[in-house]
Formats: C-alpha cells, structure tokens, sequence
C-alpha cells in the first residue's frame, strides 16, 4: 500500500477538540451541490483548451469532500474497527496531521504506532511489528484518500464507466510517477457518485516489497467501498468501510471485509501527540 504521499492518539493526554459534532446523514446533500453533476462527454474536454473530464473528476470530488474545509484543520483523530474473514485487524485510535504528514495508532492492546514525518516507531519496543507498516500507512490513506487526488507525482485519468449496485458510476484511474512514495505502481481506479458525487468506491493492488514484478499484485486487486456517510463541521466522511475482491471484467465481487469509523474529532493543536514514547523502537520499513 502506498506510503503516505506528503508527510499526513494518544490516550488521557490528548484533549478532545471540537465536541459538539455537528453530524447528519449526507443524503442531504444541498442542491448546489447537486447542480454540477459530472459530464458524460468522451472527448477529453469540451472545446479548445477546456478542462479535461479527468480534471473535472479530480477537482469535482475535492469540492464534494471540502477538501479545504477539511485542511483548515490541524488534526483529525478518528475510532476504527476492523475485520478481514471474521477476524479482527485493527481496533483503535488513528490521529493524523489532515496533511497526511503525520500519523498515530493507538490500539486497544496499548501497542503505539507513530509516524513523525521521517520514521516510523513501535512501542513498546518488544511489541510485535508484523503489519506494522500496512497499519502505519494503509487506513489513514483510506481515510484521506479523497484528499490525496492532487498530490504531487499522482496522475489522473479518465476511464470507462462501470456498474457498482446497480448504478452506473463515472471512474478514473490514479497512478503515480516513478520514485513516488515507497510503491509508486500501485493504482486505484475511483468511483464517483453520479448523483452525490462523492467518493464511492477505489479498486486498488498492493505492490510494496514486490522489487517490481507486480504481476501478483495485479492478478489480485481488491476494493474498498465507502458507506454511510456522515457529516462532520458540513465535510462528508463514510462511516463504513466494505472491502471486496475485483477485476476489470466484473467489477467488486466476494466482500472480504469491513471496517466501522466513529468518533471523528478534528484537533486544532498539535500538541506533544506525535512525540516519540519512551521504550518504543524505530522500525525498518
């Protein structure tokens, strides 16, 4: 999975910032933002040196995400609890710079993880790192994934449009340029709502420590499909999170896991939140 593009909790030290949440559904989204609905034209642009529909997309779903709402704040500390087979992944407390440059993970069994722009820490330093990276990197770029679209090295093009439950969505696909992150050929192709307009869904492989053979990786593309959208201070966030198997052919196909998000909290404040602990260790990546 992709390491963080830019540089993007702690426990009774952290202070909770901006309590009174001011949560709604997002199938009340206004009709002002129902008016621009993204354009079905297939050459590219619409007369000379129009914006490409590529282009369109991109900057159609950071505005649906109030991508610089969302920036204006420090932090966002959020609950997530996932599952993969019936199994659990990760229960805790992901905090993270809203851009992207910093990261914690605070698990329910007490073991830390932090990302302090540079290195990646373990603690307790005798804690196991089996998946510690994926963790580190994975659900904060999940969760920020809206946000990312833009950053430099990403490229976006537009694709077909494909059926996801019985609707026809507009996509796109996102790459990266060599030397981008730690695995610049991972891509994602990203499904908008033709009526919301929000981010539906991203198919994605996983190409990190694959020395550039990725032909495992792209006989074995999963997807990530965003539910229950709520939001938080007029920004849009997906509560839910389903991961499914998929192909080019078929589109999502066997679920294989979820993921429930709660408590989304954005913190104004750094504060001591991405400090180093005592007994942790630095892990290799």
């Amino acid at each position: 999975m992709k390491k963080i593009l830019i540089v993007l909790v702690s426990f009774s030290s952290i202070i909770s910032c901006n309590q009174n949440k001011e949560e709604k559904k997002s199938d009340t989204i206004t009709t002002e933002e129902k008016t621009e609905l993204i354009p079905v034209e297939s050459d590219g642009g619409i007369g000379d040196g129009a914006t490409s529909l590529s282009d369109f997309l991109l900057t159609t779903i950071e505005k649906t995400h109030k991508k610089n709402q969302f920036l204006s704040h420090k932090a966002v500390s959020f609950y997530i609890d996932i599952s993969f087979g019936g199994k659990k992944r990760l229960d805790g407390k992901i905090t993270m710079l809203t851009n992207s440059s910093k990261i914690r993970i605070d698990k329910n069994d007490e073991t830390k993880l932090i990302y302090d722009g540079k290195n990646v820490y373990l603690c307790p330093e005798d804690a196991n790192s089996k998946g510690a990276r994926f963790d580190m990197f994975t659900w904060s770029y999940f969760f920020g994934l809206p946000y990312k679209l833009n950053d430099p090295g990403t490229n976006i093009e537009r694709k077909e449009d494909r059926e996801l439950n019985n609707r026809t969505h507009t996509t796109a696909k996102l790459t990266f340029d060599a030397g981008t992150g730690d695995a610049p050929d991972d891509w994602y192709i990203l499904y908008a709502d033709p009526s919301t307009r929000l981010l539906q869904a991203a198919a994605y492989i996983v190409t990190y420590g694959s020395n550039g053979d990725t032909t495992k990786a792209e006989s074995d593309p999963h997807a990530i499909y965003y539910k229950d959208y709520i939001t938080l201070n007029d920004i849009p966030f997906a509560t839910k999170w389903e991961f499914y198997g998929w192909t080019s052919e078929k589109g999502i196909t066997d679920k294989i896991g979820e993921a429930v998000i709660s408590d989304i909290t954005f913190l104004e404040e750094e504060s001591e939140i991405f400090t180093t602990p005592e007994n942790s260790k630095k892990i290799l990546l």
